[in-house]
């Protein structure tokens, strides 16, 4: 793969890390916040091409006939779960309340791999073209992009969390079962 593919490839991989991003930026506000999600998307974006070289075309056979199952299984439960917090919490005294933070523990996590799921059959992909120290160069830039993308998309997020009322914490879950949607049909 030549470094404008990459590029492309990394694009294509970043666009669901950064529409979760701008669904969490409406709700997650602080710079440690932003420096969380972007981090952890990066990262798992730059591991699971790691992990679908190694696993080999059996592993990601399996996983591939799955994989836009669980990314939306994973979202409509995270979606839910802010969509029931909204309307638990009466008063917000902080637009980000660490109770409903998705940038901490279990959503953090499964946010990350949901995102970065069809990063695991590129990598196998990736594998049978590329040797290890292109591959090596080629995840490096996939993390940055996420990470650049997802912190792109939770600013933007946070900007227009302004204009929408105290329920914000609603309309990013809907998002996120909106974006679960479309990785399961498309």
């Amino acid at each position: 793969m030549s470094l404008p593919e990459v590029i492309l490839l990394a694009l294509a991989l970043a666009a669901d890390a950064f529409s979760v991003g701008a669904a969490c930026g409406l709700n997650s506000c602080s710079p440690r916040q932003v420096l969380r999600l972007s981090f952890s998307f990066g990262f798992f974006q730059a591991l699971m091409p790691v992990l679908g070289a190694l696993a080999g075309m059996g592993l990601a056979g399996v996983i591939g006939a799955y994989d836009h199952w669980v990314a939306f299984g994973l979202l409509q439960a995270i979606g839910l779960k802010m969509i029931i917090g909204a309307f638990r919490h009466k008063e917000q005294v902080e637009v980000c309340e660490e109770a409903s933070d998705p940038t901490l523990g279990w959503s953090l996590l499964g946010l990350s791999v949901a995102v970065s799921i069809d990063a695991l059959g590129a990598g196998v992909g990736m594998a049978l073209t590329m040797d290890w120290w292109q591959l090596s160069w080629a995840v490096a830039i996939i993390g940055l992009v996420a990470a650049v993308g997802t912190w792109l998309g939770m600013r933007l997020g946070h900007a227009l969390s302004g204009r929408l009322d105290k329920r914000i914490e609603a309309v990013a879950g809907l998002v996120l079962m909106i974006l679960g949607l479309r990785m399961l049909l498309w």
